[in-house]
């Protein structure tokens, strides 16, 4: 055999080597894994476009705007079209004064979403649109496209704000119609609400070749609509709203709720500082991020269900009608001698007014505010008492507003002070120091505030809440909220209003400062000492009435000072307000 036969043969024998390979290669895709890379290759001809919805938008109940969408340029890129990812990258860094880090992370991380479209960039405004379209016949893989962001009218905690989707909520959420360019409630009404608000998503399934163009075969058929979410009435009025957050001093952290005592309609709810949620509209720069979140007085903290304070003697009115209604004492009552202050046990307990007020009974008790009066009323009934009686009146309990994260509050129980003591602990000066509102009691401002509402309500609680009705398809449905009539009976309620009624108008009550001409004015100071500072809480609440009550309110100055010199005088403010406001009204 000739050199060049045997050559011929082994060129033959690798020939069908290669053959047999690629034959077997073959059988392999389309017999043996023939299924998994049709779908494959049905994913690749077939794709699926989600279609948002207008988000709902929300309205005082007047309907005036609170929230609202507006239109925003925003880029995005494809990355299935991206020719060089640093240039790219580079490209929207310096024309969009983006870091360039954060393009290339974000490309890298969706670099296997080839035709699925990628948020860079939000709310651009049209000068740098048009400039940098010029440029974008170099980067086929960008787009811009016109959507909607959310404008909020004024700073508040009570509709929280929007942000990006996460890749958690997106993995939760995607079947619900989310992509991972979608935004999503993050706090506030906007989390709470956010199934009505978002609306439904739409979808549209597409024919594309390889370069993802659609071949339009399916649009006639193979579609749906996207449902727009409903438009959302509050029953939060904007100019007490904001006239509210004017007279509140700008160096104190506080809150302030006032609320219909017939309705339990939310008619105000301001903490302070606020923040502008407008800054999480697009990508927020990490020292906005830092100045947050490093602010002392912690702006981002909703202070009226999130913030739980000692109440001081605002709490006096609970063991008051404790006494009341199990008939420790009655109305003309009086009880020992405050000589500014009282012994119990090895322990001093003083009063405020260190000269002492002499033989009370319970109205100038609450007028007062004297310490002693409570002392000696709290020794007879026991802790378990008060501390069921409190959460019957829903202090120290979650009134169910529509918000998430409304914190409980608490009140200690015996078996919380032997586990926190031991057992020799002396219950009886903890019970005589929680019944002024000291210790360990913890309440909300808004808990304060649904208090007094249903004091002004002879006993009625109302649940709290911010939803007033909703309106969808053109159609308003309002919403329904519990009631329910609290244990204390009414001549006993009536007993407390004449104090609170005494604590404004009388000579030397406390409350003095929010007395207002033309308006029976009814409230109660509190100055609650505080183990974070040497400057006492300031609280005042109440209710306003007219022809009847109206309105309750709760006013809360963190390390504020006295409640009778800080808080009241700005209930007094709003009060007059919205005195004229309603006269207003009346008058069109």
């Amino acid at each position: 055999m000739t050199k060049a036969q045997f050559d011929s043969k082994i060129l033959i024998v690798v020939l069908l080597f290669v053959l047999l390979v690629i034959l077997l290669a073959l059988g392999n895709l389309q017999i043996i894994q023939g299924e998994k890379y049709g779908l494959i290759a049905e994913k690749n001809f077939v794709r699926i476009k989600s279609n948002s919805p207008v988000r709902g938008e929300i309205y005082d109940r007047n309907y005036k705007p609170i929230v609202l969408n507006k239109p925003s340029i925003n880029l995005y890129i494809l990355p299935g079209k991206i020719k060089d990812r640093n240039k790219v990258a580079k490209f929207v860094s310096e024309f969009f004064s983006v870091d360039f880090e954060t393009i290339k992370k974000v490309i890298h991380q969706n670099r296997f979403r080839l035709y699925n479209e990628v948020l860079l960039v939000q709310d651009i405004d049209y000068e740098t649109v048009v400039k940098a379209a010029e440029k974008f016949d170099r980067f086929p893989s960008l787009e811009f496209k016109t959507e909607q962001k959310r404008e909020y009218s004024y700073p508040n905690h009570f509709t929280g704000y929007m942000g990006k989707i996460s890749d958690k909520e997106y993995r939760n959420l995607k079947d619900k119609g989310y992509t991972i360019n979608s935004s999503i409630g993050k706090s506030g009404l906007e989390l709470y609400y956010e199934d009505l608000l978002r609306g439904e998503y739409g979808y549209e399934i597409l024919q594309v070749d390889a370069s993802g163009k659609s071949f339009e075969f399916f649009k006639h058929n193979l579609h749906q609509d996207a449902v727009d979410g409903a438009d959302i009435i509050l029953t939060i009025d904007n100019d007490l709203q904001n006239y509210i957050t004017s007279i509140m001093p700008s160096s104190i952290p506080g809150a302030v709720v006032v609320m219909d005592v017939t309705t339990g309609e939310i008619i105000a709810y301001v903490s302070t500082p606020n923040y502008d949620q407008n800054i999480f509209s697009k990508t927020i720069p990490e020292t906005v991020w830092n100045n947050l979140m490093n602010d002392p007085h912690n702006p981002m903290l909703d202070r009226v269900i999130h913030g739980s304070y000692p109440p001081g003697s605002v709490f006096k009115t609970i063991p008051a009608l404790l006494g009341l209604e199990k008939g420790i004492i009655e109305r003309d009552t009086k009880l020992i001698s405050c000589d500014g202050g009282m012994q119990v046990g090895n322990r001093f307990f003083k009063c405020w007014l260190h000269s002492g007020h002499g033989r009370l009974d319970v109205i100038d008790a609450i007028k007062y505010s004297c310490d002693v009066f409570f002392y000696d009323l709290s020794m007879k009934f026991d802790l378990t008492d008060m501390e069921e009686f409190t959460k019957m009146n829903f202090l120290t309990k979650k009134t169910g507003i529509d918000l998430y994260g409304e914190r409980e509050g608490f009140f200690p129980t015996t078996q919380w002070y032997v586990d926190n003591y031991g057992k020799y602990v002396n219950i009886l000066g903890q019970k005589v120091n929680l019944a002024i509102g000291q210790g360990e009691i913890l309440v909300t401002p808004l808990q304060v505030c649904s208090h007094y509402a249903t004091i002004a309500a002879n006993g009625v609680w109302r649940q709290p809440h911010l939803m007033k009705k909703i309106i969808k398809d053109n159609y308003e449905e309002k919403k329904y909220y519990q009631e329910q009539r609290l244990p204390s009976k009414s001549e006993n309620i009536q007993i407390i209003q004449e104090a609170l009624y005494e604590t404004v108008n009388g000579s030397y009550g406390t409350g003095g400062a929010a007395r207002v001409n033309g308006v029976k004015v009814y409230g109660k100071t509190g100055s609650a000492e505080n183990h974070m500072g040497s400057t006492t809480h300031a609280w005042f609440a109440g209710y306003a009435a007219w022809e009847k009550p109206e309105i309750a309110f709760c006013v809360f100055l963190e390390n504020g000072g006295h409640g009778g010199s800080a808080a009241a005088p700005i209930a007094k403010k709003f009060i007059q307000y919205y005195n004229s406001k309603r006269h207003s009204e009346e008058g069109k």
